[in-house]
């Protein structure tokens, strides 16, 4: 059985148990399953909040600049091997010419990745994963997901998870297992740090999950379609009575 037979078959399967989990009907067409992401929304805050920040602002406070920009860019080149892929996949053959020249001088003159000598050089950097090939393909997101420690999702880009985790270069390596889940630490703590400045606009928004639930639909949307989309009509006004 193919991995891509697979993902279709996990998808289907989470549409069966996020149906059983939903209990009331969302407001928003696109999270049908509002009750359940809310309930892992708050898991996932609990967390956030007994861990993942508190470890996000140590590392800020106590490891340089330099040093952590030269982790970021190490761990964004060994998983960069997924957009590379994507590329293909998307018959974005200019892209992909491009990305493999930026992963291959990267890894070369920037040390293994600790470097960025491509962006310096005007490589511009893409961003590229599988539920964003299954979109351009013409699968449809599906419902909106809040995944219990990964947080948001879609009924499509879920299984695509799967994919993008066999691309990366940290689960092809052959690292021993501490090693491998130290990369994926890492990458968590790194992720986490870049977003400690968003955590004042989150903590005062009315409704965090909706705020949080439509940026990133919003996000995924201008990814998948790669910018192009379109504005939003504007009010038609009732012709004032002569």
């Amino acid at each position: 059985m193919t991995l891509v037979v697979r993902t279709i078959l996990m998808a289907a399967s989470l549409a069966v148990l996020f149906s059983g989990c939903a209990t009331t009907q969302s407001a928003v067409p696109q999270d049908p399953w509002e009750h359940f992401n809310r309930s892992n929304q708050r898991f996932n805050d609990a967390v956030d909040r007994g861990v993942l920040k508190p470890v996000a602002k140590g590392y800020r406070r106590y490891v340089p600049q330099v040093i952590r920009t030269g982790i970021s860019n190490f761990i964004g080149n060994l998983k960069f091997t997924t957009t590379i892929v994507n590329d293909l996949l998307q018959l974005k053959l200019l892209d992909t010419g491009a990305d493999i020249g930026r992963f291959v001088l990267n890894s070369t003159l920037g040390i293994g990745g600790l470097l960025d000598p491509a962006t310096r050089a005007g490589i511009r950097r893409n961003e590229e994963d599988f539920g964003q090939t299954l979109g351009r393909w013409g699968v449809p997101a599906g419902p909106y997901i809040v995944l219990p420690l990964l947080g948001p999702s879609t009924l499509r880009d879920t299984p695509a998870i799967a994919v993008d985790w066999q691309t990366d270069l940290r689960s092809q390596l052959d690292l021993d297992t501490g090693t491998r889940i130290a990369l994926w630490a890492q990458a968590i703590v790194v992720r986490r740090e870049s977003l400690l400045s968003a955590d004042e606009t989150l903590d005062s928004a009315f409704d965090r999950y909706a705020f949080i639930r439509d940026a990133w639909l919003q996000r995924r949307e201008y990814l998948v379609r790669d910018g192009d989309v379109p504005e939003e009509a504007p009010l038609e006004l009732e012709p004032e009575e002569p």
